[in-house]
């Protein structure tokens, strides 16, 4: 299966690629190809069925002939946000692992090969320390978040910018230029969001804007994917509103999260209930992925990492009672017969089922 494999810089101001003059995000991609174009794949709804002819006629329609070849499309982008850097360590595992286009390719091999796999670096870092300011402006300096707010709603039009750009430049490099979208009515594929040690904060501001764009517009989120008409809609790749992503997200995974500070999991209990209620008016789901490993949830010296994972997974599975099947929560820990380590911290992404 063909695929495009790579890595790209953008940035959230001026144009589309990395000239835009503000902070570049880093962002590796393997996305699916079509084999018999080789630019990006996309859904094409499937073509209509020749029409029947009338019940008392004697005419015979002649065969029609064979649809030509489709192939096979995207149905998912799952999108991994990393944490803090980890450099020189001569571990061969932490190296690996630290190459984005390396944990892209891991997604994909977990997710199947009609996944789209995007794996994004901070655009600004403190020294090692990941600042996602874009996303979570309540960060400090070092990246650590004061609080959560879904004011503007800004990690969700920062990612439909980032994977716009993305697009983009990917679609003039597999082609020579830019590819204008068909003008056909679709469904996006879904999306999955993972948060990998610090990049869990971008985690908890979506679920955070989340809740705040279903409870404010809760008849928007029903007919999301059919208030625009056939010509105004433009097949998309990956979702092009702020709006369009959050009501397209089918899970969410924290992997081995954690922070020198409170803050790694998403403790407020009206924003998961609103997320619940959302489930319910829209008849929707969404699953969530706690994935852990000894480094993070057995450190001594940092014990709120356990207690907020615990006060999560309590205020989930509150919800999934309420809402039956449409909110789903698991738990997973990762390499529990080992001393905690850094290498295990990275080991956890080759090692996280996410299936």
């Amino acid at each position: 299966m063909d695929r495009w494999i790579g890595l790209l810089n953008v940035s959230l101001t001026g144009g589309g690629g990395c000239g835009g003059g503000g902070p570049l995000f880093r962002v590796a991609a393997s996305l699916l190809l079509s084999p018999s174009s080789k630019t990006l794949a996309v859904q094409i709804p499937s073509p209509p069925s020749p029409p029947s002819p009338p019940l008392k006629t004697l005419i015979k329609f002649p065969n029609p002939s064979p649809p030509p070849p489709w192939d096979q499309v995207p149905s998912v982008n799952a999108i991994l946000f990393n944490g803090d850097r980890v450099e020189g360590t001569g571990d061969p595992v932490i190296e690996k692992l630290s190459d984005p286009r390396n944990v892209a390719e891991i997604l994909v091999s977990k997710l199947g090969g009609a996944a789209n796999a995007w794996v994004v670096d901070a655009s600004t870092f403190a020294g090692s320390f990941a600042v996602y300011k874009e996303l979570v402006p309540t960060v400090n300096s070092r990246g650590d978040p004061r609080r959560y707010r879904p004011n503007g709603l800004p990690a969700s039009s920062s990612i439909v910018s980032i994977l716009t750009k993305c697009v983009d430049q990917i679609q003039s490099m597999v082609s020579g230029e830019r590819i204008p979208s068909p003008q056909l009515q679709t469904t996006s594929p879904r999306t999955i969001i993972l948060g990998f040690s610090k990049g869990g904060v971008v985690v908890n501001q979506l679920l955070t804007e989340l809740a705040f764009a279903a409870s404010e517009s809760p008849r928007s989120s029903n007919n999301s994917a059919s208030s625009s008409t056939p010509r105004e809609t433009k097949y998309h790749i990956v979702p092009t509103t702020k709006e369009r992503l959050l009501f397209s997200i089918a899970e969410f995974h924290y992997v081995d999260v954690g922070l020198n500070c409170a803050g790694a999991y998403l403790t407020d209990r009206a924003v998961i209930k609103k997320i619940a209620d959302h489930l319910l008016l829209r008849n929707a789901s969404i699953r969530f992925g706690l994935h852990g490993t000894p480094r993070q949830w057995c450190d001594d010296y940092r014990p709120w990492i356990r207690k907020e994972k615990d006060t999560l997974k309590q205020l989930l599975e509150d919800e999934a009672r309420r809402c039956g099947g449409k909110l789903q929560v698991l738990e997973r820990v990762y390499l529990s017969n080992k001393p905690p380590s850094l290498q295990m911290h990275f080991e956890i992404i080759e090692l996280m089922d996410i299936s």
